[in-house]
């Protein structure tokens, strides 16, 4: 080179020097590469509820055609009943499974819940109902989990147990509806952070800690309802959760809330992303998905909205669909969009590269099983609900079996750091689509079993087979 080049070449400084070695994807993605993503991911061992939303079509496909009561209003309508504690209960599995994690005891926590609920409202008197013994040793538990929780330097879990221990101690709770729900949520609140002690402090494997407690609460489920099943039907707002539906002008309204804040929140994402530098979804793209989302939610809001009583009108949104889909919403919001969600999938990936980052991943995990048995809480209300009441055996059984199966089904991995809050919206409404059809069929009952183990089977193999191609990839 010569010293004329010397003096016509622009000097490299180590700032030209990264800017042409690592240079940010700033293109619109359009649908073709919104499809290309897609298939990326699916290659790479990643395949999403894909799996799941194509056995509901061939299940609901084949029940369709070999009987005409499976499509009929009041079948579908009643879906959301059947599958509601299931898909509330899961989307609580999730938090615990994306951490690697395992809770067995999430039934059995969920009906303990309902029934210290059932037994506040049945009473009017928790601390005469349930004996000193019950009566103090809730307390000291619940002070217990506040003190954990404050300790690992949490927040929302702690003040959730001290607002459901003010009402315990002030009675609040058994003279409202609302008050009594929030009181065992926050049990399940409670006694996940004290679950999650153990295991993120400790050390104690989750298989054992939350085996441990799956039999304990069995025996304080008895304790909280005296050994007497109390039913549901003169509460009202309870008996309303899985058996009411939303006013017609309520569910369209519903609807209408929640495709539009859909719409409105990736437009403004999309032009924010434009804006900074970084690749962005086409306005086309946003209004074709939008679009999917309005159709389907549309068709389902009109379907549902129509008259399927015969003597009286039932018409309208149930509650059962609408109250999952708003814990949905919610929940996806904060594992998608915050930083404690990234720290969440994060922990799921590799524990300890996520403690070499400086993720507190011993409070993440807490608040993980926090989740968990607080959503367990809600599940156990529903429950109860739709099983007429707090029994002696609520929350035990498939209970717990069917929840862990509807999160994988959905496509949570069982693996850790992969899976959403959807996945229990559509594992459960899997696990509920089987014995609808083989009831209307006529099928022996212990059919259902078998299929639904088969299901479970297929899903975790191809969680399984997905992990390796991940691997490979």
């Amino acid at each position: 080179m010569t010293a004329s080049d010397a003096t016509t070449q622009p000097a490299r400084t180590p700032e030209s020097d990264t800017r042409g070695s690592f240079r940010a994807d700033v293109s619109p993605r359009g649908l073709g590469g919104a499809f290309r993503d897609f298939i990326n991911r699916l290659r790479g061992g990643d395949p999403g509820a894909v799996p799941s939303v194509l056995g509901l079509l061939v299940l609901g496909l084949i029940f369709a055609t070999t009987t005409p009561d499976f499509l009929s209003h009041n079948n579908l309508a009643n879906l959301p009943a059947q599958t509601s504690f299931i898909a509330l209960t899961a989307m609580g599995l999730i938090f615990v499974l994306l951490i690697g994690e395992i809770d067995l005891s999430a039934g059995t926590t969920g009906g303990m819940c309902a029934a210290f609920a059932a037994q506040s409202l049945q009473s009017g008197d928790l601390h005469k109902a349930v004996g000193d013994i019950v009566y103090i040793g809730l307390i000291v538990g619940m002070v217990c989990a506040i003190v954990l929780g404050v300790v690992s330097r949490m927040i929302t879990a702690p003040l959730i147990v001290l607002i459901g221990l003010i009402l315990m101690l002030t009675g609040l709770q058994e003279d409202h509806q609302p008050l009594a729900f929030f009181f065992a949520v926050s049990i399940g609140v409670a006694v996940g952070t004290f679950s999650g002690t153990l295991v993120a402090r400790l050390g104690i494997p989750s298989f054992i800690v939350t085996l441990a407690l799956f039999l304990a609460w069995e025996g304080v489920q008895l304790f909280a309802l005296s050994n007497q099943s109390i039913g549901d039907t003169n509460f009202a707002i309870w008996f309303g959760l899985t058996h009411n539906n939303m006013a017609v002008w309520a569910g369209w309204l519903f609807f209408a809330l929640l495709t539009g804040g859909y719409l409105v929140f990736t437009l403004v994402r999309s032009r924010l992303r434009a804006r900074a530098g970084l690749s962005y979804d086409t306005p086309l793209l946003v209004f074709l998905r939008a679009g999917v989302l309005i159709a389907i939610g549309g068709w389902v809001t009109y379907f549902l909205s129509q008259n399927r009583g015969t003597l009286i009108a039932i018409e309208g949104l149930p509650w059962a669909a609408s109250i999952p889909i708003a814990f949905m919403v919610f929940w996806t919001i904060s594992l998608t969009k915050t930083q404690w969600g990234r720290h969440l999938y994060a922990i799921g990936g590799s524990d300890e590269s996520a403690r070499r980052a400086g993720i507190p991943v011993v409070r993440v995990k807490i608040s993980a099983f926090a989740i968990c048995s607080g959503m367990a809480a809600v599940g156990g209300l529903f429950n109860a609900d739709y099983s007429g009441g707090a029994t002696t055996a609520l929350g035990q059984g498939d209970t717990l079996l069917f929840a862990v199966a509807a999160a994988v089904i959905g496509g949570t991995s069982l693996f850790g750091g992969r899976g959403r809050p959807r996945d229990a919206i559509v594992g459960a409404l899997v696990i509920a689509t089987i014995p609808n059809g083989i009831h209307l069929h006529q099928f022996p009952e212990h059919a259902n079993e078998v299929i639904t183990g088969a299901v479970l089977l297929i899903a975790a193999s191809v969680d399984a087979i997905s992990r390796r191609r991940a691997k490979a990839h």
